[in-house]
């Protein structure tokens, strides 16, 4: 079997994500996934790792890795180099899946659990208005609603809101988007008004609720050891990148001075990323990002350097379906797995009008079923959507670029 075809697409409706399809000469199609600037990663794939892999078997799964790996490193890897490598991997193995007739968690040795635990994380988009509920003061009514799906682990970002903005000096200083530079003071007032949001949490439905604090980089160290030592008491499961992961020695001191579980941090990319969080015993629990750090082969292995510490893995997920099922697969598979990001606004909202499979999630745990590859694929009229942009290299590398 050959590759013979790399097709990348992305539509206007979810601008950020992009899927990859191989194709093979046997008829078999491999899907992957990646978030953030398509165009950049289309690039990478179609101008460079297209006359590394047309032509190629797809089951050189380790061989495809380390080549691409090494052609991006030449030049530096982060980044949309990375991005791309993750993709090209996850749809490797969804070939290898569907050609031996299992599912990924049995081409990587087997299941270590039937189903994992998810938690919630609080955005919004459709029906779910989650985002909105807690921020508009209703995290307490929200934690009761997921309670009553059978959810016991939420995450919200009450602190971004009094973050530096992009708008500069002209701007507005605060506001409620994840994006922005690091601040550096965080007012006693501000502070209180964070914890509120788990304080209303914790008053609504006591500790029946795990909670997750999300940081997305947006502290410095004093201002995230005054978070992190004002949210001890209530019990939180983590504070989660509360400062850039490019640093260690600042997480080293954070650690020191709270006992908050600290998790680091889906913006590393491959295990040479994460090996100093690991090694210099700076993060409890460890989130790799499989759509961002060299897809299954790599976070594989990241999973086992964690587990070498005895430390647990989450995954991360608010970047796509693709990006959730194969995290599932490893997920279900690797021993030291915690527990699994989730999004009901996604997975209960757009992840079905392109995917042909609804993820099976009930009563707040994820499972898998024992169909072939991934166990889904991308919907043929998501191709003809007056929206979609689709780029193909074929067998002779040839490049072409169309809006449907």
């Amino acid at each position: 079997m050959k590759i013979t075809r790399l097709e990348t697409i992305w539509i206007d409706e979810q601008p950020n994500t992009m899927w990859l399809r191989i194709h093979t000469d046997s008829g078999l199609v491999g899907l992957g996934e990646t978030f953030y600037v398509p165009r950049a990663v289309s690039a990478v794939i179609h101008d460079v790792f297209a006359t590394l892999l047309i032509g190629r078997s797809p089951f050189d799964i380790e061989q495809h890795w380390h080549n691409m790996f090494s052609t991006v490193n030449f030049f530096g890897y982060g980044g949309s180099e990375t991005r791309a490598i993750s993709a090209v991997d996850v749809a490797l193995w969804d070939i290898l899946g569907q050609y031996d007739g299992r599912p990924i968690y049995h081409m990587l040795g087997g299941r270590s659990r039937d189903r994992i635990r998810i938690y919630n994380t609080c955005v919004s988009h459709g029906p779910h208005q989650d985002f909105h509920a807690w921020f508009e003061g209703r995290a307490g009514s929200l934690a009761e609603e997921l309670l009553h799906s059978g959810i016991t682990a939420m995450k919200v970002w009450p602190f971004d809101q009094f973050g530096v903005s992009l708008g500069g000096p002209v701007g507005s200083r605060a506001g409620t988007s994840a994006v922005g530079p690091v601040g550096h003071y965080l007012s006693k007032a501000d502070l209180q008004k964070g914890l509120a949001v788990v304080a209303d949490i914790r008053k609504a439905v006591g500790d029946r609720m795990e909670i997750a604090i999300e940081g997305h980089a947006r502290w410095n160290l004093p201002e995230s050891i005054k978070i992190a030592r004002a949210l001890e008491p209530y019990d939180v499961l983590w504070l989660e990148e509360i400062m850039p992961p490019d640093n260690i020695e600042s997480y080293a001191r954070l650690k020191a001075e709270t006992s908050v579980p600290l998790c680091v941090s889906e913006r590393l990319f491959t295990r040479f990323g994460f090996r100093q969080v690991v090694e210099q015993r700076v993060a409890d629990i460890v989130m790799p990002d499989m759509a961002w750090t060299g897809g299954i082969t790599e976070t594989r292995k990241i999973c086992s350097l964690a587990d070498t510490y005895y430390l647990p893995i989450t995954s991360h997920d608010t970047i796509g379906p693709v990006a959730l099922w194969s995290a599932a697969h490893l997920m279900l598979h690797i021993p030291n797995a915690m527990i699994m990001e989730t999004v009901r606004a996604y997975y209960e909202g757009w992840y079905n009008d392109v995917m042909t499979e609804r993820m099976p999630i009930a009563e707040g745990m994820l499972s898998l079923p024992e169909r072939p590859g991934l166990g889904t694929a991308l919907r043929e009229e998501v191709l003809r959507r007056p929206d979609v942009h689709i780029e193909v290299s074929d067998e002779q590398h040839r490049y072409d670029g169309s809006k449907g």
